[in-house]
């Protein structure tokens, strides 16, 4: 019995430690797969980063050599970024990479040819 006020140890497994089996069955080991929330966060912060890197090219693209074609470009790359961004917040995570390396890659081919 426990008096009022005093804590029970505590059962489970230390933070960060594979559970152990217990003596009637076995745990699945730790698998090392990112969860869901984890997940999203790393793509969100993938396509930010994706974003901030097409904003600078455009800035370096746009003082080098103005024009329309260029801010059209990269004005449609960063959109996609702020979708796959959304796409990320809402769990579409695979749909929001794709879009994320479908943008970037077409960007990357795209803009070269229309010079």
């Amino acid at each position: 019995m426990t008096t009022p006020g005093t804590a029970e140890p505590a059962t489970g497994p230390a933070v960060g430690q594979p559970e152990q089996p217990d003596a009637g069955g076995t745990v699945e080991p730790y698998s090392g797969r990112l969860t869901p929330r984890q997940a999203r966060r790393i793509r969100a912060i993938t396509s930010a980063v994706a974003m901030v890197a097409v904003g600078v090219a455009m800035v370096l693209q746009i003082r080098s050599q103005p024009s329309l074609v260029t801010l059209g470009l990269y004005g449609a790359a960063l959109t996609i970024s702020g979708t796959a961004i959304m796409l990320s917040r809402i769990g579409r995570t695979r749909v929001a990479m794709a879009v994320l390396a479908v943008a970037v890659l077409l960007v990357a081919v795209v803009d070269p040819l229309l010079r």
